[in-house]
């Protein structure tokens, strides 16, 4: 369970890193909440750091609540997510 852990904030981490890659590239971001993160803090990097703090504190929570088959599901949607996220760059720095 504790692996679970592990790759989740790796995932978490690689979130991170490709949406700051898009605010550098300017690709909006898609999900509501973390847009809304990032145009209400002082600095997009803040309010995309607070919405993964949160992030990191549910996942923490799954794992200690015993919740490991929830956070293996949503591990599985957060690498998807962050393959979109590549290819997404891949396909706006190519043009």
């Amino acid at each position: 369970m504790t692996q679970t852990l592990y790759q989740y904030s790796y995932l978490q981490i690689l979130d991170f890193l490709t949406t700051v890659a898009f605010l550098i590239n300017g690709v909006d971001e898609g999900n509501p909440f973390v847009a809304w993160a990032i145009n209400a803090f002082p600095s997009p990097l803040a309010g995309l750091a607070a919405v993964k703090i949160i992030a990191l504190a549910l996942g923490v929570y799954c794992w200690q609540t015993a919740k490991g088959q929830l956070l293996t599901r949503i591990n599985v949607g957060f690498a998807v997510l962050v393959a979109w996220n590549l290819m997404a760059l891949i396909l706006k720095t190519a043009r």
